[in-house]
Order: C-alpha cells, then structure tokens, then sequence
C-alpha cells in the first residue's frame, strides 16, 4: 500500500503541530556562552536561543523561546533536536539544508547524519507554497547561527 501525497501532507502536519504544541527544549538556558534574538516583524514571531558548548565546541545544550505562529516554534523545536552534539559547521549544513528545503520545497543532496537530519525536517517543505510562511520556518535557524557566532538581533524582513 502506498502513501498519498494526502497522507503524506497530514503527517506533515500532524508532526508541524504536535512541536508548535509541545517544543521540545522550549526553555531558556540557566547558563549559555552564546545568544541571540530573532524578530520577523511581518508576522510577529520572535525567538531568543541560547546555547552552551563543550569543550571540543560541539553544542552540549540548546534552550529557546518563541512568540509566534506554530511554523516558527515547530521549526525551533526540531533545530533543537537534530543540532545537539554537532560542531558548528555541522549545524551549518544542516540549517542551510533547511532554509533550501523551505524555499524550495526540496531538500539538497546530503548523506548520513545531514540526510537523515533533513529527512526529519520534511514537513517544514509544505511552506515553500506560500513564501510569506518561508520565514517563519528559517527565523529560528538564523538565530542559532547567530547564537554560534557573535551573538545579537537577527531581524528578517
């Protein structure tokens, strides 16, 4: 028996609400070395990641806070999940990967951990049919990389 492109869209969405209902690590870090804040102000989402790595640089732990729309904390609740135990330039793949898979609908070529991780992501592809919606999935991935980084206010527009 094969899947529909109707199953596959509602496990799709199943899975977008079951983490804008319950986000998984959806805490702020009682300690952090890196932060920063997102704001999309065409739709009102906001998020704040902090992030603590261990001593090889790999993140140990991630917590953020959203405001918004379920897109948005569902986007940060799975980066949470597949970024954990990975350097920075793993984590930049991966959200990379995402933005793509968002934008476009499609995932980029990738193998081991970067494909199985964008294969978990699928479900944010159904946005890239409605590009005001692009944003709110990518928000929390440019405010991870920012939180790796110097830290700050990421705005997209």
């Amino acid at each position: 028996m094969s899947e529909t492109f109707d199953d596959v869209r509602d496990l799709y969405q199943e899975i977008i609400l079951d983490h804008g209902r319950r986000p998984r690590n959806h805490r702020r870090l009682e300690q952090f070395d890196g932060m920063a804040e997102g704001d999309n102000p065409l739709c009102g989402d906001r998020i704040s990641v902090q992030v603590q790595r261990d001593a090889s640089g790999r993140l140990a732990d991630i917590g953020f806070q959203a405001r918004g729309c379920a897109i948005c904390t569902a986007s940060g609740s799975l980066m949470s999940e597949l970024c954990k135990g990975h350097d920075p330039a793993e984590i930049h793949a991966l959200a990379e990967g995402a933005r793509t898979l968002a934008k476009t609908g499609s995932a980029p070529n990738a193998e081991g951990w970067l494909a199985e991780s964008l294969e978990r992501l699928a479900p944010l592809s159904g946005v890239a049919a409605f590009p005001s919606r692009v944003k709110c999935a990518t928000l929390a991935w440019h405010t991870l990389e920012a939180a790796l980084g110097p830290g700050g206010k990421v705005t997209t527009e």
